[in-house]
């Protein structure tokens, strides 16, 4: 088989399979334990996703429309000069302690960003090591996969800066020419255009890095599990059949928004019974038993996608680690 263009490649298929596979790795038979040690790997694995509810009730806060507030609670435009003169003196009369705290909140970020990124990037492979073998194991695809977790940290590490760059530059640049136009230096009629340019470049490049950054997790993961190489190396094996399936591809992604919307949904039902049995829901926003509930969420996830990546031919088949393992028994 042509493993760049396959007879016949589906989204729909690997539903049932990764169904299965969840089946057989949480609940035949259902162990706890097992659980709470792939809930660990799965835990890491998504460290650095983000997760979290989004808080607050949503923008306003006063009583009534801002039409009806008295005049004098408006600043005018001498008062906002005041203020701002104010708070630039203070901060040059002070730039002895801000600017070292600033250095310092700044590295500590950068620091807990990169730590957080690089346990991310060893818990997929470990996550992964756990669905394509059925075993609840931690210290054995953390040694075994060390070296491709360090790649793929150094690949996301240069996917972050080039992302900052591009979110960055062009958010200066619409920073720039807002100031410009709001004080005469340059017209409306030249401004508004670049501000707009400059938005649509921000959201075009937005979406490739995301597909850049998905097609990794989903598919470049994988390939280096199997072939236990370089990050560069297994994306230069990709995109070979990328490029030869972007049809299929595209299938793939819009595919992913339906297992979102249908997975969101089951999640909010849930989340909605839990509330009513109050603790389960109380449970789900702690990170680690979070993860642990929704682990068959996370396994179908993954499994998913190494469903899909094997209709490529047998030489993607991630679940053959764990019938060579058995052989070998």
């Amino acid at each position: 088989m042509n493993s760049e263009q396959p007879n016949r490649v589906s989204v729909i298929d690997p539903v049932t399979p990764a169904i299965d596979r969840v089946k057989l790795i949480l609940f035949k038979p259902f162990d706890l334990r097992k659980w709470f040690v792939i809930g660990f790997c799965a835990w890491l694995a998504y460290l650095g996703a983000g997760g979290g509810v989004g808080g607050g009730p949503g923008g306003g806060g006063g009583s009534g429309s801002p039409y009806n507030l008295p005049h004098e609670q408006f600043e005018s435009g001498d008062q906002i000069k005041e203020g701002i003169e104010t708070a630039r003196n203070y901060v040059s009369n002070n730039m002895y302690w801000i600017l070292p705290v600033i250095v310092t909140v700044v590295v500590l970020i950068i620091l807990i960003g990169l730590l957080v990124a690089w346990l991310d990037s060893r818990g997929k492979f470990m996550f992964l090591h756990c669905v394509a073998t059925n075993k609840a194991q931690v210290a054995v695809p953390w040694h075994k996969f060390r070296q491709q977790g360090n790649s793929l940290f150094l690949f996301r590490i240069v996917l972050g800066i080039i992302s900052f760059v591009v979110v960055v530059v062009p958010i200066i640049g619409i920073v720039v020419l807002i100031v410009m136009m709001v004080t005469g230096a340059a017209p409306g009629i030249v401004s508004i255009p670049g501000i707009i340019i400059l938005g649509l470049t921000i959201f075009v490049l937005s979406i490739l890095l995301f597909l850049v950054k998905k097609f990794t997790f989903d598919f470049v993961v994988p390939i280096m599990f199997l072939r236990m190489a370089s990050c560069t190396a297994c994306w230069r094996e990709f995109m070979a059949i990328l490029s030869a399936n972007k049809l299929r591809f595209t299938l793939y992604l819009l595919f992913q928004i339906v297992i979102k919307i249908v997975i969101g949904t089951i999640i909010g039902i849930g989340f909605c019974i839990g509330i009513c049995l109050c603790c389960a829901s109380c449970l789900l926003l702690v990170p680690y038993i979070g993860t642990v509930i929704l682990l068959p969420v996370l396994v179908f996830t993954r499994a998913y996608s190494l469903y899909y990546i094997q209709q490529f031919g047998p030489e993607f088949d991630v679940f053959r680690t764990e019938i060579e393992a058995v052989e070998s028994v």
